[in-house]
């Protein structure tokens, strides 16, 4: 029945918006995330940023607010679509069920009338325990016995028309009376709140109660058929044995043919079969391709509104750039330009992309053109290799061949297995004497512990005569240090003195300046007074001969020299004026100089605190390598492994934590792609990412404004780390005056140290090379032994040569008597090489449409890969919450990347140039120390010239 599952139908139309393998490609892309550069025009405060920043976050939201709403328009069709479906669904249902209904009440009716006792029986026929099958008909029953009892049946029936129809039961059959509402929301609230097995157990009951009542009804027509056949004459049956004999041999000539038709069938059959399958492979990559182009129109529709937008935006840019270049002086007018090229790269960029499609479209079409082919093909090659007979393979050449070559094969294993034994038997002669070797090579090893013993006695004695010398130099070294703290605080005090003086000194001069200055205004004035009245006395004597005229020109003379008075006295102002500013920039000078050297000294104190507490430190690690290396080697060796067991503990219980994740990261993943929740999920996950990434957009700008500013305190910091230097090399110029002669008297004890060393390497090398001499002595005699085994050996193989020789003979008289045979199977392999060329034009065919699906297969393989790292993007994002999360987390694991994968805290600094393998400088050197020189992963052995530095930035 189509209504079994009327309540649980998958709806057809609730499709993803995108394929599920474009998504699962879109979601494992790369961590890294392309975000389109923003530039922002000059900014004089962070209110503007701020202004810009909303705008552009407006106009983002804007955008996002449009893509939402077109998504809500697609599925409200979608959910149109699915009512529309279910509502078509529903309406086939209840009209089944109402026609079914009306059937069984139908058949209940008949019954009644029928059989006066039949409703004890309908309802033992309802439960499904009591349900019993109709007995299956004969299957020797003819054709003739089934015509006679349709004909009785049609007897029958038209006796019954005859009859007066009763009352009631008539009018149910004639009308069928429709049920209820109520039933029928009823059955469809069934339908929706049941599960499949329900309804299926629901429906077989109804179905075996529909099937019992209709056996019911044919047991009674067989009754009445079998009461009709008995008042009839034995005559009537002798003709009717003579017509079923006849038919009879019908029948089975119908069932000769027949059968010959049946197999010819079952022969287009599998041919059919063989061809659906086929194009069933090819519907589901039709279906595929259009997901992805689907999704490729999703892309571009997308993409077409983002131009759209800029190019409104470029239009507007476009109307409103003349008025804006006017207005704001320091925005240039080639952002305008900027915008009609972005504009003109955009449209070819969608040109481009619109050829790339249709000639995407043109490929496509040939390959599916081509792929029919050559499944044709390989259908009619694949029906030929199935039905190759035996005959035809055992007379083939190749399987001569093989033949020939078997017995070949054989006949060589046979002298293989005697040259096997052969080399087991000196396999263990080489054996017995490589255990010969190893026994004498234990007994030199003891001598030489012996030897190794007794030196490092004497280094110990002399380690502990060193220790001496040590503490007496460093106590040497503290006094020294003592002292020159003692001598610290009275120079700095003396420099405060000094600097206070100077700053007086300052002061004093420019007071002095000031004073010279008014003394020179003074003078001139007075200059000035006296030229005024020797002019006055001169004027007297002769104002009584000149006239008022002169005295007019006195008037103005005086008006003049009162106005001169007048400008130097404005003059003498501004240049007062003039000099307070100046001693109030110097004040300031003043007080900047004295803010900087307080800080220097601030920095001077940190710096002697850091240096003393690496001293302090240095002293310590300095202890710890003489009690390591005045302890005995097997401790050391116990040291090293404790610590190798340590490290590799704590690696087997980071890797079975790491399994435990993966696996429980697998299960959530199979659990979130099941369910459909999942993928709601997802797209609001990928909401969040961008919003996110339109956040650190924002971020970004942020950073290069502080970063702009952290570039001119920078400058100020550089000014004033110069200032520092040249404090710091006062410092250092006292200092060396001071750590000259404690140089002076570690350089003399190191020259003596090394010299000690250099002395125990040569005797070392003494006895490496005493050794070395001893095995190359054993090694020749080795060598001469090996030489006697040679010889017997050389003689064996002599012996097989001659047996060889002979079989060589014997296999030229066999190939003279092959190449007879190649002779005469040449023709057939002319034969076979002209089908040959036919089926390679055939397979080259196929494989050049192969090569054209490898090709398309790697663009996909390039997109899901694209897709994947997106992917691991997104369960990142929804283990953090945050991006920065994010980036701190893939910063630290570049961190832990360029660690030391010995030690894992230090940085890897130090290069081996024979593996080119990376580690810390600490580490290869313990290594180099404790005489373990091989590199911890591939174990390649190193000297002390084969590691070296290396700056990673």
């Amino acid at each position: 029945m189509s209504g079994a599952g009327g309540g649980k139908r998958p709806s057809g139309g609730d499709s993803p918006p995108g394929p599920p393998e474009k998504k699962s490609k879109k979601e494992e892309k790369t961590t890294t995330t392309l975000i389109e550069p923003i530039r922002i025009a000059g900014v004089s405060s962070t209110e503007e940023m701020d202004m810009k920043v909303l705008q552009f976050k407006n106009k983002k939201l804007c955008e996002r607010l449009e893509q939402r709403q077109t998504m809500e328009d697609e599925l409200r069709e979608k959910i149109e679509k699915l009512e529309k479906r279910q509502a078509t669904d529903d309406t086939t249902l209840l009209i089944v069920n109402r026609y079914w209904s009306q059937l069984d009440e139908n058949v209940h009716v008949l019954r009644k009338r029928i059989e006066p006792d039949a409703p004890e029986d309908g309802v033992n026929l309802a439960s499904p325990t009591s349900a019993v099958p109709p007995p299956p008909l004969p299957e020797g029953q003819n054709e003739g016995e089934q015509a006679e009892q349709r004909e009785e049946h049609q007897e029958e029936r038209q006796g019954e028309q005859k009859q007066p129809p009763p009352p009631t039961g008539s009018e149910e059959l004639l009308t069928p009376t429709e049920p209820p509402q109520e039933s029928t929301t009823g059955f469809l609230s069934t339908l929706e709140h049941s599960s499949e097995e329900e309804l299926t157990l629901h429906l077989q009951d109804r179905m075996q109660f529909s099937k019992e009542a209709i056996v019911c009804l044919v047991c009674v027509f067989d009754r009445l058929h079998s009461l009709t056949c008995e008042d009839e004459s034995q005559s009537d049956n002798i003709n009717v044995n003579n017509t079923l004999l006849e038919e009879n041999t019908r029948l089975r000539d119908l069932a000769t043919l027949l059968q010959g038709r049946h197999h010819k069938m079952s022969m287009e059959y599998n041919e059919l079969v063989d061809k659906v399958t086929s194009s069933e492979t090819k519907v589901s990559e039709m279906e595929t391709t259009v997901e992805d182009l689907q999704w490729d129109i999703e892309k571009l529709r997308n993409r077409e509104q983002k131009l759209n937008k800029h190019l409104s935006e470029a239009m507007e840019q476009l109307k409103s750039g003349y008025s804006s270049s006017g207005s704001s002086g320091g925005l240039p007018g080639g952002q305008i330009t900027l915008n009609i090229q972005k504009f003109e790269s955009l449209n070819a960029e969608l040109e481009h992309n619109q050829e790339l499609a249709n000639s995407r479209m043109a490929e496509l079409e040939k390959l599916q053109v081509e792929l029919q082919e050559a499944v044709r093909e390989s259908e009619k090659l694949k029906m030929d290799l199935r039905n190759i007979p035996e005959d035809v393979v055992k007379e083939t050449l190749e399987y001569k061949c093989l033949q020939s070559q078997f017995s070949l094969l054989y006949n060589e294993s046979l002298g293989v297995k005697t040259q096997l034994d052969e080399a087991r038997a000196l396999l263990l002669t080489a054996k017995n004497a490589h255990l010969r070797q190893i026994e004498h090579m234990e007994s030199d090893e003891l001598s030489l512990q012996k030897k190794l013993r007794t030196e490092v006695i004497q280094l110990e004695d002399t380690l502990a005569q060193v220790r001496k010398e040590y503490e007496m130099l460093r106590i040497e070294f503290e006094q020294n240090l003592a002292a020159n703290e003692q001598a610290g605080p009275i120079n700095r005090e003396m420099r405060h003195l000094i600097s206070s003086l100077q700053n007086h000194n300052l002061q004093l001069k420019g007071d002095v300046q000031r004073y010279k200055r008014k003394l020179r205004e003074t003078q001139m004035e007075i200059n000035k007074v006296d030229v005024v009245t020797h002019r006055q006395v001169f004027a007297e004597t002769t104002s009584e001969s000149i006239d008022v005229k002169k005295e007019e020109n006195e008037d103005q003379e005086e008006e003049e020299e009162r106005r001169k008075e007048l400008e130097r006295q404005r003059a003498r102002e501004r240049e007062r004026e003039t000099d307070r500013e100046r001693e109030r920039e110097r004040e300031r000078e003043r007080q900047r100089s004295d803010e900087l050297k307080r800080k220097d000294s601030d920095t001077l104190k940190m710096l002697r605190v850091e240096l003393k507490k690496a001293q302090e430190s240095q002293k310590e690690m300095k202890l710890l390598l003489d009690m390591y290396k005045s302890a005995p080697k097997e401790q050391r060796d116990k040291v090293q492994l404790m610590a190798a067991e340590r490290k590799s503990k704590a690696e087997v219980d980071e890797l079975r934590m790491r399994v435990r994740e993966l696996e429980e990261r697998e299960r959530k993943e199979s659990k979130k792609l099941a369910d459909e929740d999942a993928l709601r999920k997802i797209r609001v996950a990928e909401e969040t990412i961008e919003h996110l990434q339109k956040k650190l957009a924002a971020t970004k700008q942020e950073e290069e404004a502080l970063l702009s500013e952290m570039d001119v305190t920078g400058q100020a910091f550089e000014d004033m780390q110069e200032q520092n230097s040249r404090l710091l090399q006062q410092l250092r110029e006292k200092d060396d005056a001071n750590f000259k002669l404690m140089s002076e008297r570690i350089k003399s004890n190191q020259i003596y140290k090394l010299l000690k060393e250099e002395k125990e390497e040569l005797a070392d090398q003494v006895l490496t090379f005493k050794t070395q001499v001893d095995a190359q002595l054993l090694v020749v005699q080795k060598l001469e032994e090996k030489e006697g085994i040679l010889q017997s050996t050389l003689a064996a193989l002599e012996k097989e040569l001659a047996v060889r020789t002979q079989a060589l003979e014997l296999n030229k008289r066999k190939a003279v008597e092959a190449a007879q045979l190649a002779e005469d199977l040449k023709v057939q392999l002319e034969h076979t090489q002209a089908k040959l060329k036919e089926i390679q034009v055939s397979v080259a065919e196929n494989r050049t449409a192969r090569e054209r699906e490898s090709s398309n297969l790697k663009r996909a393989q390039e997109d899901l890969s694209r897709l994947r790292r997106k992917l691991e993007k997104q369960k990142k994002v929804e283990v953090y919450s945050d991006a920065d999360e994010i980036l701190q987390e893939e910063i630290n694991q570049y961190k832990a990347k360029l660690r030391c994968p010995c030690c894992n805290t230090r940085d890897k600094e130090t290069v081996l140039t024979k593996c080119f393998h990376v580690f810390c400088y600490e580490c290869l050197k313990m290594r180099y120390d404790t005489r373990q020189r091989k590199c911890p992963k591939c174990n390649c052995a190193f000297g002390a010239n084969d590691f070296h530095r290396i700056y990673i930035t």
